[in-house]
């Protein structure tokens, strides 16, 4: 086997390769505008394999192929039926005599590192139930063009302790921020999740804290990030945790706990009315759309570091 790059989770990633990502995605983000990015995937292409649905997966990453010279292949949830028409190595020993690189976008982690394990292509994790690190890249990418840097910026993630936090909790901590978790009992995060991050902010000078009290989570915090309540696949738990999250609102009694200058996230789609309130979402502090926009750039210096 020739040895070949994924990227299933932040938490697989040393704080330079890390840097080095957010550096490359930077640089492609500034060339793109003043002109265009130059078509280094020139002749490539990404087979997209979602077996769920997907607004910002699909196009930031269909897009970003595009600006880069290469081509992206929309793989559909009803056309592979993954696990069940055709067994996951399978998928992956085909796709990968195909296509140049995988972007998988699943339901459960392990479909991921088993279509990593049979592919002999690069795999990318668009999205699973453990992590999501192109969106955590993305919000690393946010938080430099906002506060200058991640070391020491205080990020508070409010809600269930989900994917998006897995990934915002490796990879703040990995480079050096403080990043508070609250939620409510039962919502917080896996345990292994916080060892990692707790190991990562050992060795960068950051810090992970876990608390129930969402006052104490958002107190003098630089950034305030909220995800959904109810994530896909979850819906059976919905009604439960509209009981427990309402406190977990992020609205403008709670920002003001915050720093004047502090920045609003969500990975989005956002459920207005419920994590966030649209005066929230749609104030000078939200960077919600900025956040959106760095999927593409972020996601486009992972294409380049596995494909070329």
């Amino acid at each position: 086997m020739h040895t070949k790059q994924d990227l299933l989770s932040l938490g697989n990633l040393t704080a330079t390769e890390l840097t080095d990502l957010l550096t490359l995605a930077t640089a492609l983000k500034q060339e793109w505008k003043v002109g265009g990015n130059a078509p280094v995937l020139k002749g490539k292409v990404l087979g997209m394999v979602f077996t769920k649905p997907s607004l910002r997966t699909r196009v930031s990453f269909e897009m970003g192929m595009h600006h880069l010279g290469g081509h992206a292949l929309y793989i559909a949830p009803d056309e592979i039926q993954m696990g069940k028409r055709e067994s996951i190595p399978d998928v992956a020993r085909v796709l990968s005599r195909y296509v140049d690189g995988i972007m998988a976008r699943v339901f459960a982690h392990a479909d991921v590192v088993t279509l990593a394990q049979y592919s002999r292509v690069p795999v990318i994790n668009g999205l699973s139930d453990y992590t999501h690190p192109c969106q955590g890249l993305a919000d690393l990418l946010t938080i430099i063009e906002h506060k200058g840097t991640v070391k020491g910026v205080t990020i508070a993630y409010l809600g269930d302790a989900n994917n998006v936090a897995n990934s915002l909790a490796l990879g703040g901590t990995l480079l050096g921020a403080h990043v508070r978790i609250g939620s409510p009992y039962g919502y917080s995060l896996r345990e292994n999740v916080a060892h990692l991050a707790g190991q990562f902010a050992a060795a960068s000078g950051g810090s992970l804290t876990q608390v129930v009290d969402p006052h104490e989570a958002v107190h003098g915090a630089d950034v305030i990030y909220t995800d959904t309540w109810t994530s896909m696949g979850q819906e059976s738990q919905a009604v439960q945790r509209a009981l427990v999250f309402p406190p977990y609102q992020v609205n403008s009694n709670l920002v003001r706990l915050a720093q004047p200058d502090a920045v609003i996230m969500h990975c989005l789609p956002a459920h207005r009315g419920q994590e966030i309130t649209d005066e929230v979402a749609d104030s000078p502090h939200s960077v919600l759309w900025d956040q959106a926009e760095n999927r593409m750039h972020a996601q486009k210096a992972v294409l380049v570091k596995l494909l070329t």
